[in-house]
Order: C-alpha cells, then structure tokens, then sequence
C-alpha cells in the first residue's frame, strides 16, 4: 500500500471484496514472474528465505515444529520461508490465482504447506479454531481491512491457549503520508487512524517491477493507528510482548527518497530518524 496519484474522492458503492480481489488476482501472475519476489531463487536454494522473515529472525525465533497460519498469504512466499524454518505452516489468502502461485512455489521449493482460499475474516471458521501455535501476517496486509478489532478477533480465535501472534507491517505514519510532493516535505495528507469509509484508489500499475498492464486497478484501504492496533489486539485477549519501529521497509516504499542498505532494506536517504516505516509486534493469547 503505498501512497498514489490515484486517489478517488467520491467513494464508489461497491464491496471492498469484490473490488480488491480483483485487483489482487490481476497482479498475481505479474508478481510471481517479478524478480521482487525472487522465486527462482527459491527454487534454487533450499535455505533462500523471503526478505520480510529473513529480517525478523532474532524477533522471530525457534518455530520448530510449531503449528502456524499465514494470514493473507497472497503467493506465499513468507508462509514457504517459515514452513523452511521448521514450522508445519498454512496459507490463507481470498485471492485464486495467487493461490494457485503459491502452490506452484511451495511444489518448486519442495516445502509441504497447505493453502486455503477464503477471506481473512472467515479464516477461524474454515480452519482449526484454537488450533494454531502462530498466526504470522507480513508487511502490506492490514491495510486491506475495514476493521483491525474484528481482524484481531478472528487471530485469537485461531490461536491455542500460549500461541502467538507475530506481525511485521507497515507503519500506519508511513501510510498517511502523501509520496507525490517535489519540494522535499514528507507531508501528512491521508487518515492515520481507521476510518469508516475507505481511500479509494484507481491506478495501474503495482509495487514490483513488472511491464504487466492492468485493467482492474480500483482498491479500497484503511489505515489504522498503533493504538487501535495494540488496543484491538488486547481486547481480544492477547498480550503484547514486544513491538518494535523500524525505520526501514523491505521494499521501495517512498520511490525516489529511499536508499537500499546492506542488509536489503529500505530507508530515508535523508534523515531517516524522521519517520517510522514498519513495526514488528508479538502478542501472545492468554488463558
């Protein structure tokens, strides 16, 4: 989700289901041949992991053998990163044809994961409810979501007594700042905090190089703020046990004001200490 020339002032009347399905199906085919996503080197290596898990490993830890569910997995590639980790994971994601790549990718890396399509919402009454040891959600998956404390809901449902939640995202500041200035200012120009009414987008074009050409580019979005993420997630009787800000994102979130580190992030190239880019937050369900 990153900010657009694209944005629609006047709210369609459509279901935000329908609408960003179809965007993600669209793209799924553009991502998987993408180098972004780099699934040949998945093919290639058998210990090559997703740069979104490969960063969180000292936060992450041991999964041995721990039962887990991505949510919102679109092609798979963390869930596949994790299941190489030792865990016996599943994919979850509403979106077919990204489905359909991640089981191609999960063939290719020889990693044993089931993937199941359905909603994010649906996700504790399709799968085993009180059944998981982790739920993981990666960068750029929040967004597609009217509600953090129903989605917060549906992940203590889906996590036994002592199971955790481990989640890198994107920064609510990073979403509601607007990419498009040319005078250098980083200003605050789209909601920080979740909204009724979504941001409407109409824009071609994706987030990983690709010279696909699109036709279902409308998607609706929302923000939601660091509290009403920490909030949600303890009303729903989880308890949080380290979040961290990071002032990097593993992919060009700001084009033309970033700089690729070392380690495969990105940052500010100007004073990056000025605005988090994503957090890492673990929880764990209480008794």
């Amino acid at each position: 989700m990153a900010r657009r020339a694209g944005c629609v002032t006047v709210h369609a009347m459509l279901d935000y289901r329908s609408v960003n399905r179809a965007n993600w199906d669209e793209r799924a085919a553009a991502h998987a041949a993408s180098p972004d996503y780099a699934l040949d080197r998945f093919a290639a290596d058998p210990d090559f992991l997703s740069s979104v898990v490969r960063f969180d490993l000292p936060r992450l830890g041991d999964v041995t053998g721990l039962r887990g569910v991505h949510l919102q997995c679109h092609i798979g590639t963390d869930t596949v990163s994790l299941a190489r980790r030792g865990a016996t994971m599943t994919g979850l994601d509403f979106s077919g044809p990204a489905l359909a790549e991640a089981r191609r990718l999960a063939h290719r890396a020889g990693a044993d994961v089931d993937f199941v399509e359905a909603d994010v919402y649906d996700a504790a009454d399709v799968l085993d409810a009180n059944g998981y040891d982790l739920v993981f959600t990666g960068v750029g998956a929040l967004c597609w979501l009217p509600s953090v404390t129903r989605w917060a809901e549906v992940v203590a449902r889906l996590l036994k007594p002592g199971g955790r939640l481990f989640i890198r995202e994107g920064h609510p500041m990073l979403w509601a700042v607007d990419d498009r200035r040319t005078d250098g200012v980083l200003a605050l120009e789209y909601p920080y905090f979740e909204t009724v009414e979504p941001i409407v987008w109409d824009e071609g074009g994706t987030y990983v190089a690709t010279d696909a050409v699109f036709t279902q580019n409308l998607s609706h979005e929302w923000n939601h703020g660091i509290g009403e993420l920490v909030s949600a997630v303890i009303a729903a009787g989880l308890q949080v046990t380290m979040f961290t800000e990071h002032d990097s994102a593993p992919w060009e979130a700001l084009p033309g004001r970033m700089t690729l580190g070392d380690d495969g992030e990105w940052r500010l190239t100007e004073r990056p200490e000025r605005l988090p880019l994503t957090y890492t937050l673990q929880a764990v369900k209480t008794g």
